[in-house]
C-alpha cells in the first residue's frame, strides 16, 4: 500500500451510489478502487459508467480500502487534482483560432516525476495538449502537478479510452503523427515538424507500442554521440518538443 492514498476526506468519493452519480455528474475522476468480493446489481451499474466514462479502476482487498477510510463502503473514488479535457472539444477550439494542432501523446508513462517533467517542457513550449491513455498511465497526483511546476493546472490533458483509435481519428483529421523512437534512421532534424501535429513519446522500458508506431506519419530520433544508446523519456519529450518549436517559429 501506498503513503499517497490517504487523502483529504474532500479529495475522496465512498459507496458504489455515490461514485456513480459523481462521475454522471461530470466529476474529474483519477481512479476508483473496488473491493474485490463486492457482487449486486448496483456494481453492475457502477462498472458500465466506469466504462463509459473511460476511467481507470482496480478490484482491490477490503483491507487496503479500510487502510484508506474506515467508511469505504466498498468503493472509494479518487477525485482528481485536474481538470479533464475532451479532445474534439479543444481540437475545434485550435482550429478556430486559425492555429496548428501541436499535440503530444504521452504512451504509458508511468513515473509521475517523468509525466510532471513532460508537462512542464511542453507547457512552456506551447504544446495546445497531452493526450494519455485512460489506463496504464502515471496517476496525476500533487506530486505529479509539483513536478510540472504548476503546468499541469496551465495545459489541458487529455484522457482517452485508446491511444490508437485516438491517433487514426487525428490522421483523418490531417494531422500528422511523429514518433519519437530510436527505431528509425530518420534524425529529428531532417524531419519536417511543422504543421498539424502530435508528437508521440514512450513508456521508459518498452517504448512506443508497435501499435502507434505502425500508424505514425514519422519515425524520428534524436542524434546521440554517446556510448548509451537512449534518453531519460522526460529528456527526450523536452528536446523534440522544443525541435517542433524551432521549426515551426521559422
Amino acid at each position: 500500500m501506498r503513503d499517497n492514498e490517504k487523502k483529504k476526506p474532500n479529495e475522496l468519493f465512498f459507496g458504489i451510489r455515490a461514485v456513480i452519480e459523481a462521475i454522471r455528474a461530470g466529476k474529474d475522476v483519477e481512479k476508483v478502487l473496488v473491493q474485490q468480493d463486492l457482487r449486486g446489481p448496483l456494481l453492475t451499474e457502477l462498472r458500465k459508467t466506469i466504462k463509459q466514462y473511460g476511467i481507470p479502476s482496480q478490484n482491490v482487498p477490503e483491507n487496503r480500502l479500510k487502510y484508506i477510510d474506515g467508511n469505504h463502503q466498498g468503493v472509494i473514488a479518487y477525485l482528481s487534482p485536474i481538470e479533464f479535457y475532451d479532445i474534439d472539444d479543444l481540437l475545434a477550439s485550435i482550429y478556430e483560432k486559425g492555429e496548428n494542432p501541436f499535440l503530444l501523446i504521452a504512451d504509458r508513462i508511468n513515473d509521475v516525476r517523468n509525466f510532471g517533467a513532460i508537462c512542464r517542457s511542453a507547457e512552456c513550449a506551447g504544446v495546445h495538449a497531452i493526450i494519455i491513455p485512460a489506463k496504464g498511465s502515471a496517476e496525476i497526483t500533487a506530486d505529479a502537478v509539483k513536478t510540472s511546476a504548476g503546468a499541469l493546472m496551465r495545459i489541458p490533458v487529455c484522457r482517452v479510452k485508446s491511444l490508437p483509435a485516438l491517433a487514426e481519428n487525428l490522421k483523418n483529421s490531417g494531422i500528422q503523427l511523429i514518433s519519437c523512437t530510436e527505431k528509425t534512421d530518420q534524425l529529428m532534424t531532417t524531419a519536417n515538424l511543422k504543421g498539424p501535429m502530435a508528437i508521440i513519446v514512450g513508456n521508459e522500458e518498452v517504448g512506443i507500442s508497435s501499435t502507434l508506431l505502425n500508424l505514425s506519419d514519422q519515425r524520428v530520433k534524436i542524434p546521440l554521440k554517446g556510448e548509451i544508446g537512449s534518453l531519460n523519456v522526460s529528456v527526450a519529450a523536452g528536446i523534440i518538443i522544443f525541435e517542433a518549436l524551432r521549426q515551426r517559429d521559422v
